[in-house]
């Protein structure tokens, strides 16, 4: 065995390798033991000349300045990092605000999934399983190149279908080649006529047709009522009912755009209604005005006067209007209309009458039900879901009942134990009826026959009678509804119970002319009020009749309406046929109105009715030439329906304190008018 040589060299190289792991034992830290993972921390350093001894080279390790100085203990510390598929840029609490409940709610769920790109394609990889079956279908080679083209099997073979520019399979439909087909079919039959005319026969047929048309006219202008059966269909033809059935399905769709053209037309109006408040009313206090909106009429309505009012119990802005006349001797018709807010130019339902419409009501259940009293006595239902035709579902004739003088007003009431429909109306004959909706009839019924007390009728032959009432207005309490108030043309305020027929609870000399008006208060139940042709409002608290009016407001022209707000007890307002219109809070003042204004000028028309919308801060007034002017309330008139902290609680303290300041002093003075005298003895 030949010895092998150990030079210097060889000595050195391993002196300095001993030396580089002691070196870096003593100075690296724990995980940078590993030198080959982490070549770029050292600097090395030539020894010697040679290139291919240069792992003998000494490295040096060098620390950054800021580095931190840890102990074992921290290096060996774990940290774990959490990585969630959130994203960062999403917002973690989320408001938005909600129209059902009306206030801002957190959003739950928020998207975290952030799309960069997408693109839907029906490429194919040429590795996949329905790329090879698609290659091998259109006769191609296994050898494609990697930029994706491929050769056929055969130099002249099927061309490839561009991939980007195709039709996909399903639209590419077979179209089946045209056919003729005939059929034999048989001549229409053919009849030849002649005759002869003669100017005599063509005069005849002329005087004929004249005779048709005015027939035709007046079955226009009269109005049969059906009672029991329904409407008659008119022998209108099979083409005739498809058109009609198509009509109607267009007609919604038509009131809507007509709908949207009024709001554009009237937008100033609209944007008042929703918006306007009158500044001025700051610097003006216990004084309001009345900001004057849309203007309702009708053509055909000019030549009535406006009878009633009433806005629908389930559609806020739909009111029923009832046109009569007030003179007896001119019963021209009536008409009963429906205007909505959203279109003033045109009534929604138009409804002929023979008769003059002296009242109405609206059903607060059954809200499509309409109540009319006729100026003849006669009482009829309409029926909004059947307004194909003028005829209504239920009418009074004289077999089947009806008043003997104009029926003044009608009042729909809650359903008796039989669970059937009823109204009661009053008349000028005195006589107040229960009017029951059977199936196919009207069913009526004596409440109460009013009679003038203190005062005989005496005949020819000096027999004595009973003076009967002439009634002109009632009105049912909604919280005791078997109380009713009763006006009359004699002035006079009865009070009466529907299981007392022949008997009054109490009496009141109210007026000394005709009562026009009688409204009890919607939210306390012991006060009314009453207007009269005597230029008085009155206010009364029917529990102490005998005292008399709490209130008595002198209004300088015979009042035509009167009627309380809905949204507060001691706010009424009162219209005069003078043209003017007046508004009161007891509250606030109890001897001048808040605000007085004129609606008509001059003396060619007269006011008649007035009601509040009971949801929005409006006022409609009527005249006697069949326009409706509607106004917005000022919050100076309102401001108890802005109160936060309002209720009906407080609208009842309210008026209880009222009722005691006014009615303590006038209990007090009826005692010592009472009070027997004392003689004085001399």
């Amino acid at each position: 065995m030949k010895p092998t040589r150990t030079g210097k060299k060889s000595l050195i190289s391993n002196l300095s390798s001993n030396k580089l792991i002691t070196s870096l034992s003593k100075t690296a830290a724990p995980s940078d033991v590993n030198l080959a993972r982490k070549p770029s921390m050292y600097i090395s350093t030539d020894v010697g000349d040679d290139q291919d001894e240069a792992w003998m080279q000494t490295k040096v390790l060098l620390k950054p300045p800021d580095q931190l100085t840890l102990s074992e203990q921290e290096l060996k510390e774990e940290h774990t990092r959490m990585l969630t598929a959130n994203n960062p840029r999403a917002p973690s609490n989320p408001i938005r605000f909600s129209f059902k409940d009306s206030a801002y709610k957190p959003v739950t769920q928020v998207d975290n999934v952030a799309v960069l790109f997408h693109m839907d394609t029906n490429l194919l990889h040429k590795d996949s399983d329905e790329g090879k079956r698609q290659l091998e279908k259109e006769g191609t080679t296994e050898g494609a190149t990697e930029t994706g083209e491929t050769r056929t099997a055969d130099s002249n073979g099927p061309k490839i279908q561009n991939q980007f520019n195709y039709s996909e399979r399903a639209a590419q439909t077979l179209n089946h080649p045209p056919r003729d087909r005939e059929t034999m079919t048989d001549p229409p039959p053919r009849l030849n006529f002649n005759g002869s005319v003669s100017q005599w026969e063509i005069h005849d047929a002329y005087v004929e047709d004249i005779k048709r048309q005015k027939l035709s006219k007046e079955k226009s202008k009269t109005t049969k009522f059906h009672v029991k059966d329904e409407p008659k269909k008119r022998g209108l033809s099979t083409m005739d009912e498809i058109e009609s059935d198509e009509l109607q399905k267009v007609s919604g769709g038509l009131s809507i755009l007509e709908r949207m053209v009024n709001q554009n037309t009237y937008d100033d109006i609209s944007q008042d209604f929703k918006y306007w408040e009158d500044a001025g009313d700051e610097f003006r206090s216990g004084q309001g005005s009345l900001l004057p909106l849309w203007k309702l009429s009708y053509e055909k309505a000019r030549k009535y006067s406006v009878t009633s009012l009433k806005w629908n119990s389930k559609y806020k802005d739909f009111l029923a209007v009832g046109y009569g006349s007030h003179s007896f001797m001119n019963d021209k018709g009536g008409l009963l209309c429906f205007y909505t807010l959203k279109n003033p130019s045109f009534p929604e339902f138009i409804f002929q009458s023979e008769s003059g419409i002296a009242s109405l009501d609206n059903d607060t259940n059954d809200y499509n039900l309409i109540a009319v009293g006729y100026y003849s006595g006669n009482v009829a239902v309409y029926d909004l879901a059947q307004s194909k035709e003028d005829n209504p579902v239920y009418f009074s004739t004289a077999l089947t009942g009806k008043h003997s003088d104009p029926v003044w007003q009608v009042a729909w009431q809650k359903p008796d134990p039989d669970g059937f429909l009823n109204f009661y109306s009053i008349s000028s004959d005195g006589v107040i009826k229960t009017w029951t909706l059977m199936k196919n009839e009207l069913q009526h019924a004596e409440v109460i026959q009013l009679r003038v007390e203190g005062q005989k009728l005496v005949g020819p032959s000096g027999v004595e009678s009973e003076l009967l009432g002439c009634g002109t207005c009632f009105d049912f309490c909604k919280k005791l509804d078997y109380i009713f108030l009763v006006g009359t043309e004699e002035g006079r305020v009865h009070k009466c119970s529907k299981t007392y027929i022949n008997q009054y609870l109490d009496t009141a000399h109210a007026h000394n002319m005709t009562i026009y008006s009688l409204k009890i208060n919607p939210i306390h139940p012991s006060v009314f009020l009453t207007c009269s042709a005597d230029w008085a409002v009155k206010v009364w608290n029917h529990a102490e009749l005998e005292v008399g009016p709490l209130f008595t407001f002198d209004l300088n022209s015979p009042v035509a309406d009167a009627t309380w707000a809905p949204y507060a007890s001691t706010v009424f307002a009162a219209c005069t046929i003078d043209g003017f219109v007046y508004v009161y809070d007891l509250n606030i003042n109890k001897y001048a109105p808040l605000c007085k204004q004129q609606i008509l000028q001059g003396k060619k028309s007269k006011l008649t009715r007035l009601v509040f919308n009971p949801y929005f801060p409006v006022l409609i007034v009527a005249d006697d030439r069949g326009t409706l002017y509607s106004f917005k309330l000022s919050p100076n008139l309102r401001k108890v329906e802005i109160e936060k902290n309002r209720s009906e609680e407080s609208e009842m303290v309210k008026m209880e304190k009222l009722i005691a300041f006014i009615l303590e002093p006038l209990l007090v003075k009826q005692r010592q008018s009472s009070a027997p005298a004392i003689p004085v003895q001399t």
